[in-house]
């Protein structure tokens, strides 16, 4: 668990310094074209400041939320607007209009104004051409007028115009830029009196639109509604609907039978009732005459009659008297007797009056019934008629729905035709000016920090930008990581640039100039010469070292080596490096030939044997032998075979194919421990494809800084055979203190410092290679 952390936090820590590292290193590698854009657009800035005109901007601020009096915002006819988004960005393009611009432009002659008739800058004008050639505007008819300004001055009114809503509230500030303080103030209050009265005016237009056409509505409303109350009564009454009372005929009828109705049966019940007492009192009298007792008071008062009521009376006083005769002058006393006979016609009476009582009671139920059933007949009546009516009902109901919401309607209307009269008179805008605006202090643009600044960071930026550009485009070797990893070979070695040795061109002493006569002597004022004999510690020596090693340590090394030196393109240093390593091998005391097998560019053997006659050519054609050919160095173990071009050779390719050229080789490893062979480039020719029998290993040398990488991978791709026996590659030309910035991971290895260690630093060795210069 642990391990796992660590390594992704070693990985997390790479990656961050690999992004500085990054970021340091290029930095370093195009530190001049940032500062040189930076300052070049600074420079551009300064001038630009000189020869910029300056620009004040006056300001003023408008509020789109006025509030009216009470009356008045009842009285309105026209809706106030609730001022939204949509309604601001509405007034801000009201603000834009040309209306509003040919207004102020007429009223404070603005057309003459030599800010709106000054041609702008060359790249302002560009541009408005630029705008006008993909979008043109469309064409507006010209004014006949007189008082339309040009087209010209009003755009640049409207160009200098600036138009915002302040944050989210509703306040809109207008800006405008003219080239004094005091007429930029003037304007930019100009057009907000301007854009006021504009709302004034066109608020009275709509208000009088609307009043005429709200006295028009109201004509004919009121027209409508009066036609419909006609139309109601009219109705009411050719059906006979309404009651004077307000209400139908028809419900009143049946409401007043239904009355009648309910009254007469209760009637009927009553009678009913008060017969069928008197019935069942003479139905019990009848079946006893003696029991007159039955009539007590509550069957009296329950018949409600004065006469029984009376004669009753009079029963009980008779009997009284007879129950008090009776006991005291005996049951049949005459007097008794009497009583008892007054009493019996007593009760004859009352049973008479009674059955009188009943035959009125049934008369009246008579009457009561015929009385029932004539409400009946007129309450049956009465539903059918109203039944038959319902339609009719209906269609006045709606006639009066329709009546009422005309009134309404017509009510309505002239309460806000009475207030819009009264509001007219009253004129009020929802806009005013928060405050006038003031002449500015200090000039708007152009602003010199802000334009410095601008250009300091734009430099910056752009530079910054050119940069990672140059180092896109920068498709060249620069590094030995970027090198292995794109050809997949490993490099050898590193090689410095021989800045400090002055490269001559010398002949040989006279007394090696003869080609027949002496020995043939190398010139030993060479800048191999001097750079390996003369500078043994030099980082440049310690690189070809690295070549020699790498040779020797070849898994596929014989006895005797024969390397072949070439490059992708001409002039990367193959020819040197191949000097520089014979002279390295024979220094060392091993017996070392190199040849020159570049036919058609021999520049090593113009270095080297400048005079020689005689070449790899002529051995070939049996003209001449080896050793007629070779030519040595007196110090070192170094042999030279040249290469002599007479005349221009176009078959080099079948010269270094042949059978001889591959007989000298075999004799020349019996005799030599090393073998170095200059070849030609690779894209050019095809020659190098040709030697691959000849030669046990190749060395390929890419210049730093300048060979393609693409070139590089093309040439190797071509040559197939050359890429199987490659030892590997040398970066050559290599600038040292310019590494540092190129490959920050390993940028203490191009120090010179480390040196010192070992009796020899970089500022040494230059000035060991000065002296050196100076002693040759």
């Amino acid at each position: 668990m642990s391990s796992n952390g660590g390594a992704l936090s070693s990985q997390t820590e790479d990656g961050v310094g690999a992004l500085v590292n990054f970021t340091l290193g290029f930095l370093r590698r195009q530190y001049l074209v940032i500062i040189l854009t930076a300052a070049l657009a600074m420079a551009g800035c300064v001038i630009y400041l000189k020869i910029t005109p300056p620009t004040y901007t006056a300001q003023v601020q408008i509020l789109l939320a006025n509030n009216k009096a009470q009356f008045v915002q009842q009285q309105s006819l026209v809706a106030e607007p609730t001022f939204d988004l949509s309604q601001i960005e509405t007034q801000l393009q009201i603000l834009k209009s040309r209306g509003i611009a040919v207004a102020v432009i007429n009223k404070l002659d603005l057309a003459n104004d030599p800010d709106l008739n000054r041609p702008g800058s060359p790249l302002l004008s560009l541009l408005h051409q630029l705008r006008v050639w993909i979008a043109p505007p469309p064409e507006r008819p010209q004014s006949s007028t007189p008082d339309q300004p040009p087209e010209a001055v009003i755009n640049a009114f409207q160009d200098r115009l600036g138009v915002g809503r302040v944050s989210v509230s509703n306040v809109i500030e207008l800006s405008y830029s003219a080239s004094t303080a005091q007429r930029a103030a003037e304007i930019v209050n100009a057009i907000a009196k301007a854009y006021i009265a504009d709302l004034v005016s066109a608020k009275s237009e709509a208000n009088r639109s609307a009043t005429g056409w709200l006295q028009e509505r109201l004509r004919a409303l009121g027209e409508q509604a009066l036609a419909a109350e006609r139309a109601v009564s009219a109705y009411k009454s050719q059906h006979n609907i309404v009651s004077p009372g307000g209400k139908p005929i028809d419900d009143q009828q049946i409401t007043d039978l239904n009355s009648r109705l309910v009254a007469a049966r209760a009637q009927s019940a009553d009678i009913l009732a008060k017969l069928n007492r008197y019935e069942a009192i003479l139905r019990v009298n009848s079946e006893n005459s003696q029991t007159i007792g039955t009539l007590d008071a509550a069957s009296v008062d329950t018949l409600n009659s004065p006469i029984i009521t009376n004669l009753r009376q009079q029963y009980l006083e008779l009997a009284r008297r007879e129950s008090e005769w009776s006991a005291r002058f005996g049951h049949n006393h005459m007097a008794v007797v009497n009583l008892r006979m007054q009493m019996q016609q007593l009760r004859t009476s009352i049973l008479d009056e009674v059955r009188r009582l009943a035959e009125i009671s049934r008369s009246e139920l008579e009457v009561a019934k015929q009385k029932q059933q004539d409400v009946e007949r007129q309450l049956a009546g009465a539903v059918s008629q109203s039944r038959s009516t319902s339609s009719a009902e209906l269609t006045i109901r709606e006639l009066e729905t329709r009546a009422k919401e005309l009134r309404n309607l017509y009510e309505t209307f002239l309460q806000r035709y009475m207030g819009s009269m009264q509001q007219e008179s009253f004129p009020v805008s929802e806009t005013r000016v928060i405050s006038p605006a003031s002449p500015p202090q200090n000039k708007s643009k152009p602003k010199p920090h802000l334009v410095m600044a601008f250009g300091a960071i734009g430099g910056l930026v752009f530079g910054i930008g050119l940069g990672f550009l140059r180092e896109i485009m920068d498709r060249v070797f620069r590094t030995p990581t970027q090198l292995e990893g794109t050809l997949d070979l490993p490099c050898l070695t590193l090689v410095p640039r021989l800045r400090d040795l002055n490269v001559t061109k010398q002949t040989v002493s006279s007394r090696n100039s003869c080609n027949e006569v002496g020995p043939r002597l190398l010139s030993n004022r060479s800048a191999v010469h001097r750079a390996i004999v003369g500078m043994p510690l030099s980082r440049f020596v310690e690189a070809i070292r690295s070549i020699k090693l790498a040779i020797d340590l070849n898994p596929g090394r014989g006895s005797n080596h024969v390397i072949g030196i070439t490059s992708a393109l001409p002039n990367e240093g193959k020819t040197t490096i191949a000097a520089s390593l014979a002279e390295l091998i024979g220094h060392s005391g091993k017996k070392v030939l190199i040849v020159d097998c570049d036919l058609r560019n021999p520049s090593l053997s113009a270095s080297l044997a400048p005079d020689a006659s005689a070449g790899l050519v002529e051995v070939l054609n049996g003209t001449h032998s080896v050793e007629e050919t070779l030519w040595r160095d007196p110090k070192t173990n170094l042999a030279f075979l040249p290469a002599v071009l007479r005349s221009p050779l176009f078959h080099t390719s079948e010269i270094l194919a042949d059978d001889a050229i591959r007989n000298l080789f075999d004799g020349l490893r019996a005799s030599y421990d090393y073998i170095i062979v200059d070849l030609p480039p690779l894209t050019p020719l095809v020659d190098v494809r040709v030697t691959a029998p000849l030669i046990d290993s190749f060395i390929l040398v890419v210049e730093w800084g300048r060979t393609k990488i693409d070139v590089v991978q093309h040439a190797l791709h071509t040559a197939p055979t050359i890429c199987e026996c490659l030892i590997g590659t040398v970066l050559n030309k290599t600038d040292i203190k310019a590494m540092a910035r190129y490959d920050s991971y390993c940028s203490d290895y191009y120090s010179d410092s480390h040196y010192v260690h070992y009796g020899l630093s970089g500022s040494k060795a230059s000035a060991m290679r000065t002296s050196f210069n100076k002693r040759g």
